[in-house]
């Protein structure tokens, strides 16, 4: 869960510095890198979270 914080916030700074570089140089380039690192680390958060979720049923069984 450790790894899913420290991801998450790394994340979040690399969408805010692409916002931010966008909104200096005007270039849609940064928005679009800040869309697919979103979508990517979503994806990549629900592939954990569905693993945690079967490592959890698992245990039960």
């Amino acid at each position: 869960m450790f790894v899913l914080r420290v991801v998450g916030f790394l994340i979040l700074i690399t969408i805010g510095a692409a916002l931010v570089m966008s909104l200096l140089t005007r270039n849609r380039r940064y928005v679009t890198f800040a869309w697919q690192v979103l979508k990517y680390g979503m994806v990549m958060a629900i592939v954990v979270l569905v693993f945690l979720l079967f490592e959890r049923l698992l245990l039960v069984i």
